[in-house]
């Protein structure tokens, strides 16, 4: 502990691991403490004993649930994450070769709500004319659309047909130039764009079109059902992969570090204490449960977890799949999102079924706000409910040197996270992170 570090990282959950990774990759020398005597922190995966002891206060679920090692279930406050496989997420994995500690494989399905039922997210223009989201005109209309964001190429203007999208707003694009209906617009906007409220509609179109391009490649790349991979036995993995990472290139790891106190000097972090001991440092990375005065709430999430004997209804009986319900379908400010997983996924034992249902907390009434979501699930063995506060950092790193990850949001995948960590990354080290990756890496990491 008496020794001086570049960094400090505390707490092992995803972003903080991934942070502690690539700050190695790049020769740093680091520490990363955490408090539990377990990787993951608030990013783990639990057995079925350790999720009922959590969520009931006994260890002995029910003997017809299974074997509670077959079990997996990621508490990470995001419920459970996916990522795109051509998205930012995965070229973090090829840029530190962390694919080399994981196995994934591509989730089965991706679905929205609409009106009361859930279909099939059409991302292609063949994939629009056989959707019955839309009526025939509507189709054609979208199937023109989807061919222009599949031409649209930032170096070729032509592609661009006479639009500046850094400045043209999302709506026009959608509702002048190809006169789309606002249903039409919500899933395109929330199921394949994921964006998760409607802002995006008057901010300049390059983005819009950009997101869901990357939808439409993801799902090419796998030629599957989906534009999502997911890793075997759960995202409690990935947190670990990166802390392997960090230790291959000179990372220092501390488990069950009680305490954890960082010290400041003149306004400015100079090391962490723990058992008496004080390890220097330049700059604390951190959690927002390590620097509580530092933070603020900004929301809660709320999250039922499932346990059922049977895939979600509507998905073409799908081991794995992601369902959205977008704000408008609900009445309400922010979505809804659903993911199911399963024993093809080495979460569960065979004939078992998890699904999440989370969003964005807008009463005091979580349990009956998750209703929606829970309905579509049909015949339920158990069900856990929990709600978390969101936080954000108020302090400024520049000047502390403490930079502080903000917590997870309801999203179902890996988009807004890895943005933080893209975003913090750049603030610790004056650097961009590059991500110019060979993708094809993540074509292999569908094989079984």
């Amino acid at each position: 502990m008496d020794e001086e570090y570049d960094v400090i990282v505390l707490g092992t959950g995803l972003k903080e691991c991934i942070l502690s990774g690539l700050l190695s990759v790049d020769g740093l020398k680091v520490l990363h403490m955490d408090r539990n005597d377990y990787y993951g922190g608030e990013s783990t995966s639990l057995n079925l004993n350790q999720l009922w002891k959590r969520f009931k206060g006994s260890d002995s679920p029910p003997a017809e649930l299974g074997a509670s090692r077959d079990y997996n279930v990621d508490m990470i406050p995001k419920a459970c994450l996916f990522m795109m496989a051509n998205g930012a997420l995965v070229r973090v994995l090829i840029h530190t070769s962390v694919t080399k500690y994981l196995n994934f494989k591509a989730v089965d399905g991706s679905f929205v709500y609409n009106k009361g039922k859930i279909h099939k997210v059409p991302a292609t223009d063949v994939e629009a004319l056989k959707s019955p989201l839309m009526g025939l005109f509507e189709k054609r209309r979208a199937r023109k659309f989807f061919i222009y964001v599949q031409d649209y190429d930032d170096n070729d203007p032509k592609s661009h047909e006479g639009l500046d999208l850094t400045k043209v707003p999302a709506r026009d694009v959608l509702s002048k130039k190809y006169g789309l209906d606002d249903n039409t617009i919500d899933f395109i906007g929330h199921a394949l764009a994921l964006y998760r409220d409607d802002k995006y509609l008057d901010q300049p179109a390059v983005d819009f079109i950009k997101k869901v391009k990357l939808y439409a490649e993801s799902l090419a790349r796998f030629a599957g059902g989906s534009p999502y991979i997911y890793p075997l036995y759960g995202l409690g993995e990935l947190p670990q992969a990166f802390a392997r990472l960090s230790a291959v290139y000179g990372g220092t790891y501390m488990l069950n570090k009680p305490e954890c106190k960082v010290e400041f000097q003149d306004g400015k972090v100079f090391g962490v204490t723990s058992e008496g001991e004080t390890a220097k440092c330049k700059k604390v990375v951190c959690d927002p449960s390590y620097l509580p005065d530092k933070v603020k709430k900004v929301g809660k999430v709320a999250r039922a977890i499932c346990i059922m004997s049977h895939p979600i209804p509507n998905t073409n009986d799908a081991h794995s799949t992601q369902v959205i319900l977008p704000q408008k379908q609900l009445g309400r400010k922010s979505d809804m999102y659903l993911f199911c997983c399963s024993y093809s996924h080495n979460v569960a034992p065979k004939g078992k079924y998890i699904a999440f249902v989370t969003t964005e907390a807008e009463t005091d009434s979580p349990e009956q706000e998750l209703k929606p979501g829970i309905e579509l699930l049909g015949p339920v063995d158990q069900i856990f409910f929990d709600a978390y506060d969101r936080y954000e950092p108020t302090n400024q790193g520049a000047e502390d040197h403490c930079f502080i990850s903000t917590s997870y949001d309801a999203t179902t995948h890996f988009e807004t996270t890895v943005q933080d960590v893209i975003a913090m990354y750049s603030q610790i080290t004056g650097k961009t992170l590059d991500l110019s990756v060979d993708l094809s890496a993540a074509s292999a990491s569908n094989e079984e």
